[in-house]
């Protein structure tokens, strides 16, 4: 074609060798003759192209349709809506509407704005949030730490910028961090929360918790007036503890109205246990109790402070606006981002960190699946629209979406009930929300967050998966009392990152050896005709050696027995001068050097170079590698002629993904040291269990995937080519229905002699129709009728399928090439 001719001619005026690697595929694929009576096809393994790859990259005309219509995941149910949904959703709906107008009140008050912003918010995100739900169990609205945050940003632009009102600077960091979070999601990124490990999320919402209760405090005892309740959470807690004798009777409503939240909460889990057929009614006077003590202590507010409106006995809401009267366009230009920007990564983490790991939490336990791209531009859109009506930034919220799923929720309908119940306290209930005391709010804070705290149980639980991420909860923990949230986050997040990329540096590989293990169940081995008592003495492996029919196989484990396995077993070194070295986690290139540092010196170690006169005068020793001292020198060498030579190497790509040029170019400066190691002979390299096409391609331009050559050798006719084979054909194939057929017969014969065999045994004939049992089938040898092919490319004859394969054909080949260096070298062409 005239674009190939194009680009050789293209490739040789500028010195690119397209033809550099000589994989000798006539003479590898030896082999194939074996194979060529019985083989539908011949199977050589084809390289991916980069065009291949941007065909798979790039979304077809069938993947737009499909990512368009994944943006509104409602027209996948809401035409199978039906009425017992819709009673589900409105129990649901209607429930959380009673505890988002007292918590979106509350809420607004941490956020430093008046109490009918937090309505707004509570409104405008059961509104939308419904249209492009992966859930149907969050709920989006106001949330404490989010509130908290905000509440920080404006304390701070209040004295820097005070002619800017506070919930204008709300409204525009609600916009700004939903277009970067409606991004993420439209861009599918959603992933990126991945990297928030769970241990961060955990410590944060403690913090957060401690944090917030901690301010709320002040007001419970009406003693915020004194000290500053925004402060690092420690200062709090002493200021708090310093001015408590100035308590007021703002400390009777609020310590009263705490005690009976708590007081209601056990005495209806108590009720739970002791009335199980009344566990509904129950759950749902539980799930209101913070609408009752609200409108309990609206009343008692009511009936003291009604003749004192303009100077109450204790501190109330005051008044909240009928509708929508901060409803207007968002204010955005840069002196106001400017006065939020430096905030802007905590906010957009705490909206996406919350929201999604709250999500994900209820899929699972509910048996659905979220996705988290979706999420994020359901949060995206629910905090750009919500600043039209007066909005502040929110989130999904914990404590509503647990009450919502127990709730019986259906759909993600219900959040339009919910808006709908919000919709009627903003317009209906306004008067009433004057005499809300402020210390009850506060209660109502503290007792919402205090199921944020990670319970001690939890933190053990920590401790006995990962020891070494419990000192990063604590971190994040300490450093959110004593500084602040954002830094908290931060710290945590810096810290796993930090030791996620220590991890992967230092991933330690392991050597492995050979282990003969018998399968055994109940009291006798599998495969074995007779039934076999096992003995009760440890020296197992000398008493199943008695009895040769017993089938085994060959299993790989650590020499060093690193992963647990019983120290008493011994693993036998593969085969003299043989290595098998798995890789513990990708082989990348932050610990490729680790990794080859590690199989180089056990290979030092325990191996000698073929020729032990190597250097033959001291001089000509390298410096790193000096010539011993006279005395030593018999010593040593009497040492080493124990050890065996470096035969070949087998890595085990299990855990292997895919390869760079800085791995791979280290792995070919190993294989260069290996070889001036080993001359003038040569080190097989064999792979195993390359899981991509990707990282094969990147093996063999490296010059891996075929036969080494040594020194003076011209052609590799002693090459031993050691192929793993299956049969084609399904299950409904002529050949396995044959097979069939034919097991079938053997099943039936085993069964008549396995009766045979019960009635002279023990007197007693077995019933024509029982079914086999488990060890009726021992020792049964299955034949198979079908075609075989390779499994993998004839022209990748040390890419091997398991390390069976891989060191069946290392050892062929060792032996093979043993033998033609024994004979003195062979002929060009002459097979050993």
């Amino acid at each position: 074609m005239a674009s190939t001719k194009i680009g050789h001619a293209l490739a040789k005026g500028l010195g690119i060798k397209l033809n550099y690697r000589n994989e000798l595929n006539d003479e590898i694929r030896r082999g194939e003759s074996v194979f060529s009576t019985t083989t539908a096809d011949t199977y050589v393994e084809e390289e991916p192209t980069s065009l291949e790859w941007v065909q798979d990259t790039l979304p077809s005309g069938r993947d737009l349709v499909q990512y368009t219509r994944s943006l509104f995941p409602f027209l996948n149910w809401i035409g199978s809506y039906n009425l017992q949904w819709l009673a589900g959703d409105l129990v649901a709906g209607i429930t959380i509407g009673a505890v988002v107008v007292p918590q979106g009140m509350a809420y607004a008050q941490l956020a430093d704005l008046k109490p009918q912003f937090g309505l707004y918010s509570s409104f405008m995100g059961v509104l939308v949030y419904w249209f492009f739900a992966t859930s149907k169990d969050i709920t989006i609205g106001p949330v404490a730490v989010m509130s908290t945050l905000v509440g920080n940003i404006l304390v701070k632009a209040a004295k820097t910028d005070p002619h800017v009102p506070g919930h204008v600077i709300a409204s525009a960091l609600a916009v700004i961090a939903g277009c970067i979070i409606i991004f993420i999601g439209l861009i599918r990124c959603g992933w990126i929360v991945d990297l928030i490990p769970l241990v961060s999320i955990s410590a944060f919402m403690t913090g957060s918790a401690l944090n917030i209760a901690a301010g709320q405090v002040p007001t419970l005892m009406g003693i915020s007036n004194y000290f500053n309740t925004r402060a690092a959470t420690y200062l709090v807690i002493i200021d708090t503890l310093k001015y408590l004798h100035l308590s007021t009777l703002d400390a009777a409503i609020g310590l009263t109205s705490l005690t009976l939240l708590y007081v209601i909460r056990l005495s209806c889990k108590y009720a739970a246990r002791s009335f199980p057929s009344r566990q509904k009614a129950i759950f749902f006077i539980g799930t209101l109790r913070t609408a009752f003590v609200i409108l309990l202590y609206i009343l008692i507010s009511y009936l003291v402070n009604r003749h004192h409106r303009t100077k109450p006995k204790f501190k109330i809401l005051g008044t909240v606006p009928r509708g929508f009267k901060n409803a207007a366009v968002p204010t955005i230009n840069k002196s106001i981002i400017k006065i939020f920007a430096s905030d802007l990564p905590a906010t957009v983490i705490v909206l996406l960190i919350e929201h999604i790991a709250i999500s994900k939490s209820f899929g699972r336990v509910n048996n659905y699946i979220i996705n988290p791209s979706q999420e994020m531009v359901a949060i995206g859109i629910t905090n750009i629209l919500g600043p039209f009506l007066g909005a502040y930034p929110s989130t999904g919220s914990f404590s509503r979406t647990a009450i919502k799923s127990k709730a019986g929720v259906r759909t993600p309908l219900a959040g339009v009930i919910t808006a709908v119940v919000v919709l009627l306290a903003i317009y209906a209930l306004p008067a009433m929300f004057f005499y809300i005391p402020n210390a009850a709010l506060s209660a109502v804070i503290i007792h919402a967050v205090g199921d944020l705290i990670t319970s001690p149980n939890t933190v053990y639980q920590f401790w006995r998966v990962s020891p070494l991420e419990v000192p990063i909860f604590f971190a994040g923990v300490l450093v959110t009392v004593f500084s602040s949230i954002e830094n908290g986050i931060y710290t945590t997040i810096c810290i796993s990152f930090a030791i996620l990329i220590f991890r992967i540096i230092k991933a330690k590989g392991r050597f492995l050896g050979k282990v003969k293990v018998h399968s055994v169940a109940g009291d006798g081995i599998i495969g074995d005709n007779s039934k076999v008592s096992l003995p009760d003495h440890s020296n197992f492996a000398k008493s199943v050696g008695i009895y040769e029919d017993v089938p085994s196989r060959n299993v790989f484990l650590p020499i060093d027995h690193g992963d647990g396995s019983n120290p008493d077993v011994e693993v036998v070194v593969p085969y003299p001068g043989i290595f098998i070295y798995r890789f513990g986690e990708g082989f990348n290139y932050p610990n490729a050097n680790h990794y080859l540092d590690q199989l180089t010196n056990h290979i030092f170690a325990t191996t000698r170079r073929t020729n032990l006169n190597h250097y033959e005068r001291p001089g000509d020793h390298p410096w790193n590698d000096p010539a011993p001292r006279k005395g030593k020198q018999a010593n040593i060498a009497v040492e080493q002629a124990d050890r065996p030579t470096l035969k070949a190497i087998i890595l085990d790509f299990s855990s292997v993904n895919n390869v760079d040029i800085t791995s791979v170019q280290q792995l070919i400066d190993v294989r260069n040291q290996l070889d001036r190691y080993t001359a003038p002979s040569v080190v097989d390299w064999h792979f195993t269990s390359i899981n991509n096409r990707w990282t094969k391609r990147a093996l063999v331009s490296a010059g891996f995937g075929y036969p080494s050559i040594g020194e003076g050798e011209t052609n590799i006719s002693r090459w031993k080519p050691i192929f793993s084979i299956a049969e084609i054909g399904g299950s409904s194939s002529a050949a396995q229905v044959a097979e069939n057929t034919a097991n079938e017969k053997e099943m039936r014969a085993a069964r008549t002699l396995e009766q045979e065999r019960q009635a002279h045994a023990d007197g007693i004939h077995a019933d024509s129709d029982s079914g086999l049992s488990s060890g009726d089938a021992k020792g049964i040898a299955v034949k198979s009728t079908g075609r075989i092919a390779v499994v993998s490319g004839l022209n990748r004859p040390v890419f091997h399928i398991d390390l069976t394969s891989a060191l069946q054909s290392a050892i062929a080949n060792v032996k093979a090439r043993e033998e033609f260096e024994g004979r003195g070298g062979a002929g060009i062409g002459e097979v050993p």
